[in-house]
């Protein structure tokens, strides 16, 4: 019986601490989401490509394959990088609507005159497309409440 009781407990430390590292490696992604977008708004090539690496070397298998290769291509090219988080940005809203990775609010932020969407953590737009240059073009389209 105690060897019962044991192997059971066992089972149960194992799932937790698996559901533990889950959710520690959702953060991290959401994370390195955010300090990208950070680092494209303020137009920062360098860190946004750190942040990329960030993403792409975790191993998370909520980001596809096409996307962290799209990532991993943009080099530091701000351009392309913001077109890579353009595709990360559609990915990571259905991961974060389908999967609650966050007891935070996320809003949707969409950017007219590129036609492209991305989430931020406030409801302030900074705009991640544009930079400084337009800085405050955008639009809440929807608030994600946990």
């Amino acid at each position: 019986m105690k060897k019962i009781l044991l192997v059971i407990t066992t089972a149960l430390s194992l799932i937790t601490l698996k559901a533990q590292n889950k959710n520690l490696s959702d953060t991290h992604l959401l994370k390195h989401y955010f300090e990208l977008k950070d680092a494209l708004v303020s137009s920062d090539a360098v860190t946004a490509s750190f942040r990329i690496t960030d993403i792409t070397g975790a191993g998370d298998t909520k980001i596809s394959e096409a996307t962290k290769k799209k990532l991993t291509n943009a080099g530091k090219d701000l351009e392309k990088q913001r077109a890579a988080f353009a595709t990360l940005s559609l990915e990571m809203y259905a991961v974060i609507k389908k999967e609650k990775l966050t007891p935070d609010t996320i809003y949707q932020a969409y950017c007219p005159m590129k036609k492209m969407y991305w989430l931020s953590k406030e409801p302030v737009i900074k705009n991640p497309y544009y930079g400084k240059m337009m800085l405050n073009c955008g639009n809440i389209t929807e608030t994600i409440k946990p």
